[in-house]
C-alpha cells in the first residue's frame, strides 16, 4: 500500500477498502505462468461503448456486460459487491490525475501564480469526498508506487492564506473589485478549465469546478468548461486552453517525465508536454534522466527532476486512483493480483464460461467507457483507443504482471552491449510468428517499423527512437540489432516496448497522420477481406459502430493461441 496522505477518517476508509478487497484477491490471484494463457479461448469480443456509470453497473449485473474496469465511484463498488454476481479486484497502479496549466501565456506563465494556485487545491478533502477511500491524494509528479518516487518533492499543502501571502510578497496586488493583479499592473483574465462532461467523467468535472473555486480564493475569475471529450483533446493538442484536467496511466519508468516536461516537446502537436513548461535547469535534469547510463544515475536524475517540478508547478497533482474492476462470476480463467486488476490481457486470453464444454464459446462484452477517438496507432493517445489497440498490437518485450520485470514477448531473448560510442540492443524473435492476416512476421518488419517511427518523427513515439542510429537484421534468421548513439538505462524498455507494425501495411500508407486503417481494405494471405488495422495481438478488428461497440474476432495466428480442445 502506498504511503497515505489522508486524514484519519480517510485512512479508515482506505483500511476498510483494503479489508473488503482482501477477500476478492484470495479468490482471484495465483502464481503467474505465461504457459497458463494459451488463448484466447473465445471467438468474439465486443468493446461496448457505455459512458454512464449507473448504466455500466446495471449492465454488468444484468449480464449485458461481462467485464467492467475503471470503476471509480464507491457507491458502485459497494453495489456490485452486494449483488453477489461479480468478482471484484483492486490494485494500486501508476494512475495520476492532474490540473494542467498552459504556461505559454498569461497568467499561468507566472511561476509564483502556479505555486499559489497549487496551495488552493484541497486535494486531500476532494479525494476523500469523491472517492471514499478508493484513491489517495497525490502530491508528487510520479505515482507513489514507483520506486523512483521522491517523498521530499511534494506539492505545497492546502493553505489559502499562505498562497495569498506568497503572491503579496512577490508584488501581486488586488484591485478594488478584488481581482488579482500582477506586479506590472496587468489584471488576471477570466480563465476556463477544460474538462470532460459529467456524463463521461463525473469526478473530473467536479474537480474542475472545485479547482475554479480554489482559484477564486486567490482573486481570480475562473470557471469549469465541460465539453465533449474528443473536442477537449483537440483543443489541448492545439494548445488552445488556459488549464485542463487530465489523467495518465504512467509507466514503471520515470523517464516519462522527459516527454511530459522537456521543452523540446513544448509546441509539437500531439506531444505530451501539454503545459508547455520550458526551464533550462529542468531540461538539463530531464536529459540526464533520459540518458542515465545506470540505475544509480537514473535515480539521482529522477529525484532532481521531481524537486525542480515541485518548484515550477507546471501541473498540480490531484489524486492517484486505485484500479477497481469487476467480472461476472459466470467466467473462469480470471487473473488478478495486488498490482493488476482482472481487466487485463491475461484474463482476456484465458477466460471461458463456467461449465462450458471444451471449445464452447460465446462473445465477451467488455466495457469501453468512451468512444474511440481514432484507431490509427501512430496518432492515437487516449486510454480508450488503446484498450482496443492493445489487443491488436504487440511489442518485442513485455512486463511480468507480478514482478514488473522484463518478460519475453515477440522476442524470445535479448542482450545489451554498451561501449564508449553507444549501445547495441540485440533481439531474437520467436520462431514462426505471423501477422493477423497470415503473412509471416520477419526481422524486416521490426526494422521497417522502428525506422518508420524515427524517419517520420512520429510525436507519440519519437522520443523512444530518436537516439537510434541504425537497425541491422540477419536476413536469414531471427536477429535484430538496434544501434543507439548513446547509452541509457531506458533504451531496452523504449525500443523493446515499442509496438511493431507490419511493413507490408506501413509501406502503403500515403500519409500516416491522416491514415484511417479501419477504412482501408486489405487482402489477407488466404485472399479474405480485412482492413489495414493489422497486428499480431490476440484479437482482430472487424467493425466499429459509433456509440455502440467495436467488434473483434479471435486471431488464429496468435503466438499463444490454443483452441482449448
Amino acid at each position: 500500500m502506498p504511503q497515505l496522505k489522508f486524514n484519519r477518517f480517510a485512512v479508515l476508509l482506505v483500511l476498510i477498502a483494503s479489508i473488503l478487497f482482501s477477500s476478492f484477491f484470495s479468490s482471484l490471484a495465483y502464481a503467474f505462468d505465461i504457459s497458463d494463457f494459451n488463448g484466447p479461448k473465445m471467438t468474439d469480443l465486443y468493446y461496448v461503448v457505455m459512458r454512464d456509470a449507473d448504466a455500466q453497473t446495471m449492465a454488468i449485473t444484468s449480464g449485458k456486460l461481462d467485464v467492467l474496469g475503471d470503476i471509480f465511484r464507491a457507491v458502485d463498488v459497494e453495489r456490485l459487491e452486494k449483488s453477489g454476481l461479480v468478482d471484484l479486484s483492486m490494485a494500486a497502479n501508476f494512475h495520476g490525475f492532474f490540473l494542467t496549466f498552459n504556461t505559454r501565456k498569461f497568467p499561468f506563465d507566472q511561476k509564483v501564480l502556479r505555486q499559489a494556485a497549487s496551495q488552493v487545491m484541497d486535494r486531500t478533502n476532494w479525494t476523500r469526498d469523491l472517492f471514499s477511500g478508493y484513491a489517495e491524494a497525490a502530491y508528487g509528479f510520479i505515482p507513489e508506487i514507483s520506486p523512483y518516487y521522491d517523498a521530499d518533492s511534494k506539492a505545497l499543502p492546502y493553505d489559502v492564506e499562505a498562497a495569498r501571502k506568497l503572491l503579496s510578497d512577490a508584488g501581486w496586488t488586488w484591485s478594488a473589485a478584488g481581482r488579482l493583479t500582477a506586479p506590472d499592473g496587468k489584471e488576471t483574465p477570466h480563465v476556463k478549465i477544460l474538462c470532460p462532461p459529467s456524463s463521461v467523467a463525473a469526478t473530473s468535472t467536479e474537480i474542475a469546478l472545485l479547482a475554479a473555486d480554489g482559484l477564486s480564493k486567490l482573486g481570480m475569475s475562473a470557471e469549469a468548461q465541460p465539453m465533449d471529450f474528443q473536442t477537449m483533446l483537440a483543443r489541448v493538442d492545439e494548445r488552445d486552453f488556459d488549464a485542463c484536467t487530465n489523467a495518465w496511466t504512467m509507466s514503471r519508468d520515470p523517464d516519462l517525465l522527459y516527454a511530459f516536461y522537456h521543452s523540446s516537446w513544448r509546441d509539437i502537436k500531439g506531444a505530451y508536454n501539454l503545459s508547455g513548461i520550458a526551464d533550462e535547469e529542468l531540461d538539463k535534469a530531464l536529459l540526464s534522466l533520459r540518458n542515465a547510463p545506470s540505475e544509480a544515475e537514473a535515480r539521482e536524475a529522477a529525484l532532481l527532476s521531481q524537486r525542480l517540478l515541485s518548484d515550477l508547478v507546471p501541473v498540480v497533482p490531484i489524486y492517484s486512483r486505485y484500479s477497481v474492476a469487476a467480472i461476472r462470476k459466470d467466467w473462469d480463467g480470471v487473473y488478478a493480483n495486488d498490482r493488476v486488476t482482472s481487466d487485463n490481457l491475461y484474463t482476456l486470453l484465458s477466460m471461458t464460461p463456467k461449465g462450458a464444454a471444451a471449445g464452447e464459446t460465446r462473445p465477451i462484452y467488455w466495457n469501453l467507457p468512451e468512444e474511440v477517438r481514432t484507431l490509427n496507432p501512430l496518432v492515437s493517445g487516449t486510454a480508450y483507443d488503446w484498450t482496443v489497440l492493445g489487443s491488436i498490437y504487440d511489442s518485442l518485450i513485455s512486463v511480468n504482471p507480478e514482478t514488473f520485470e522484463d518478460m519475453p514477448w515477440l522476442a524470445e531473448s535479448w542482450s545489451i552491449e554498451t561501449g564508449v560510442n553507444g549501445s547495441i540492443l540485440t533481439f531474437t524473435l520467436r520462431a514462426q510468428l505471423k501477422w493477423q492476416d497470415g503473412f509471416p512476421l520477419t526481422v524486416d518488419d521490426v526494422k521497417y517499423s522502428l525506422e518508420f517511427l524515427k524517419d517520420n518523427q512520429v510525436p507519440r513515439y519519437f522520443d523512444s527512437v530518436s537516439d537510434m542510429e541504425r537497425v541491422e537484421t540477419d536476413a536469414r534468421g531471427r536477429t535484430v540489432k538496434v544501434y543507439m548513439s548513446n547509452t541509457s538505462y531506458w533504451h531496452l524498455h523504449n525500443i523493446g516496448g515499442m509496438i511493431i507494425l507490419p511493413k507490408h501495411i506501413l509501406e502503403k500508407v500515403p500519409d500516416w497522420r491522416s491514415w484511417q486503417p479501419t477504412n482501408a481494405p486489405h487482402k489477407a494471405a488466404d485472399g479474405s477481406d480485412m482492413t489495414e488495422l493489422i497486428g499480431t495481438g490476440p484479437f482482430i478488428f472487424k467493425e466499429s459502430r459509433v456509440g455502440e461497440y467495436v467488434r473483434m474476432t479471435r486471431n488464429p495466428f496468435y503466438m499463444l493461441f490454443s483452441s482449448g480442445e
